[in-house]
């Protein structure tokens, strides 16, 4: 039963395992849901920034670009918070001052109604006929005062007069009273009125709104200064002083203006003065990384322009001694390896014919090896064999020196290239027999078809095959073959003790060996690798490596349909699909799937270790046509992973023998 099965258990509780299968698969609907999603928000996010993009490359590239716009963002911040701190200073002086002249104002203001009002009154106590008269104004004492009050700030104040109990303003005598047609009811809170009928005898003050009975005049900011006092008949009211506050919000407006335009100024002059400072010092800096570049490039004579004495002019005068210091160390490298090369073309031509003459006569003792004694007749055997591996040394060194002059030559025609690995198996099968190993081809159901140098493919290849056989310990090897796009590729994997961290880099460099201190007993000249990896470049090609301790390797050589394309990908992974770290992966793919380790039918198969004297069958590959890797790089590098600890491999096959890859 799998993993996921909702029957319960014998003696267990019902429904256990539904619950817990239930987990995995809304885990796995969330993440389906997710993937899905995936696309849509990528093909957003990629429509967003698409416009973007120009003006992000240029924000990267510009350093001048970079400084101006943080220096101009950094003087607006500074503007800002001076121009709110000067407003917020300049308001609340402005204030202040009318508060002053408004209280100054409102007091002499209140003196002057009770003044009036104990006047009134005593007149009319002391004399019968006065009183009379008095009582008969005492409807227009209210209206008279507003009046008198309001006659003293026209256009600066307004006065208004209400009752201090509401219910009393529907009396005639008693009715509100304003200046200026000020709508007294709208214009005088109502907050302000309840403080003032508290009867302390104190002014109050709020800032309002001063609105017209003329609904075509504006309505304006205004300061309220009220008070309550009592009128010609001893009865309580409220008089208030309304002030405009008119003039004050266009002197704000104005400091606003003359503020705000010389902010303006400021940011864009401190924007120009960075841009000027930044020009001086980034300049320099171009001309140093243009220099720079040509250098790289091959052009050694060229120098930076030095003009003065300052910081510039020495960092110019040390980049064009570097600069000269550099020509002349690569001219005597370059006369060096000159000298190198030809040194090693002439002596591998030289020893051509004492060699032809040696091998002449070992040839003659080692037919004759048969009349000889047995210690003699052994000599000739090794004198025979010592020949052939100088033989191929000088035919490989000559090679060599022949990339080194640029004077290979390609001799690209249309080939097919499982023929060519067809005769690759056919001539290391002998190899292979003795080994105890079987070599397996994958991928040769449709033609591999290329414009390339069949007789240096060859030996790529046959160089890669024979590396397999010797390093695999007995174990199968895969040659696979691969069409896509404008690529081909041939790979060739092993399970044999694999690369170290590190190695699959080092594998192609001249004479290399996996363990220095150990002498070549085995193999070929050390130089096979490196001719290959040659080769692959004449091509316009990749030969690259792929190894894990214990997990075995895989060679990978990537070639153009045509001479003259340029390669985008490889239609083999470098990494193989049964590798340690694939395997992994694919066990954590199926437990967030909630299928069983080893039970799905996608997962990839482990390719188990097979020991020297039996040979299991590998598994076959799935993809006749595999697609192109986009993840594949250009040159010879490759990735090695390091082998875990839990792994159960045998330490015996960390262990290289004393042949090495080199061949």
């Amino acid at each position: 039963m799998s993993r996921g099965s909702a029957a319960p258990m014998p003696g267990g509780e019902p429904g256990v395992r539904t619950g817990r299968a239930a987990g995995p698969r809304r885990r796995a609907s969330r993440i389906g849901r997710f993937v899905q999603s995936g696309p849509a928000l990528r093909l957003f996010a990629r429509w967003v920034r698409r416009p973007l993009l120009p003006s992000l490359r240029l924000w990267r590239r510009n350093i001048q670009l970079r400084v101006v716009v943080g220096s101009l963002l950094m003087s607006l911040g500074v503007v800002l918070l001076l121009g709110f701190v000067v407003m917020w200073q300049v308001r609340n002086g402005l204030l202040d001052a009318k508060q002053e002249a408004a209280q100054s104002q409102a007091a002499g203001g209140f003196d002057v109604a009770e003044e009036k009002a104990r006047t009134v009154a005593g007149t009319g106590a002391g004399d019968s006929s006065q009183a009379r008269a008095t009582a008969r104004n005492s409807t227009n004492w209210r209206t008279e005062l507003v009046e008198q009050l309001a006659s003293g700030g026209r256009q600066a104040f307004h006065v208004v007069a209400l009752s201090a109990d509401s219910d009393d303003e529907s009396s005639s005598n008693r009715g509100p009273r304003a200046s200026g047609g000020v709508n007294q009811s709208a214009s005088v809170p109502q907050k302000l009125r309840d403080a003032i009928d508290q009867g302390t005898g104190k002014a109050h003050k709020a800032f309002v709104r001063i609105t017209y009975t003329d609904a075509q005049e504006p309505s304006e900011p205004g300061l309220v200064i009220g008070k309550q006092l009592n009128d010609n008949s001893g009865q309580p009211y409220q008089l208030y002083y309304l002030f405009p506050l008119t003039q004050e919000e266009e002197s704000l407006s104005l400091v606003k203006t003359t503020l705000a335009t010389a902010g303006v100024f400021v940011v864009v002059l401190f924007g120009g003065i960075a841009w000027l400072v930044v020009r001086q010092v980034v300049t320099p800096v171009r001309m140093a990384a243009g220099v720079a570049e040509r250098l790289s490039a091959g052009r050694l004579q060229e120098r930076m322009k030095v003009t003065g004495e300052d910081d510039i002019a020495r960092l110019g005068e040390a980049f064009n001694k570097m600069a000269q210091n550099l020509q002349v160390k690569i001219q005597q490298l370059e006369e060096l390896s000159r000298l190198q090369r030809r040194f090693v073309s002439d002596v591998s031509h030289e020893l051509r014919t004492p060699l032809t003459t040696v091998r002449m006569a070992a040839d003659v003792i080692h037919e004759a090896r048969a009349d000889f004694d047995p210690v003699t007749a052994r000599s000739a055997e090794l004198l025979a064999g010592q020949l052939d591996r100088f033989e191929s040394l000088l035919a490989d060194l000559l090679e060599i020196s022949r990339f080194d002059a640029g004077a290979a030559a390609l001799e690209a025609e249309p080939i097919d290239l499982r023929e060519v690995v067809r005769r690759v198996i056919e001539g290391a099968e002998p190899l292979a027999e003795r080994k105890g190993t079987r070599i397996r081809v994958t991928g040769d159901e449709q033609p591999v078809v290329a414009e390339a140098d069949a007789r240096r493919v060859e030996r790529v290849l046959r160089n890669l095959v024979v590396n397999a056989v010797e390093h695999g310990e007995g174990r199968d090897v895969v040659v696979r073959l691969g069409a896509a796009g404008g690529a081909v590729a041939v790979a060739v994997r092993d399970y044999g003790v694999g690369l170290k961290p590190g190695e699959a880099t080092r594998v192609f460099n001249r004479f290399w060996r996996a363990d220095p201190a150990r002498a070549r007993h085995t193999g070929g000249t050390g130089l096979g690798l490196s001719i290959a990896v040659e080769d692959a470049r004449l091509h316009g090609g990749w030969l690259q490596a792929w190894g894990e301790p214990g997990g075995g390797s895989q060679f990978r050589l990537t070639l153009p349909r045509t001479a003259d394309e340029s390669l985008r990908g490889s239609p083999i992974p470098l990494e193989p699909e049964d590798s340690r770290r694939a395997r992994e992966r694919a066990e954590a793919d199926s437990r967030v799937t909630g299928d069983r380790p080893g039970g799905g039918g996608n997962r990839l198969a482990r390719v188990p270790a097979q020991p020297s004297a039996e040979r299991s069958p590998l598994p076959a590959a799935t993809r006749a046509a595999p697609a192109a890797d986009p993840t594949a790089l250009p040159g010879s590098g490759a990735r090695v992973v390091a082998r875990s600890s839990g792994d159960g491999d045998s330490s015996s096959q960390m262990e290289r023998k004393d042949s090495t890859r080199g061949h």
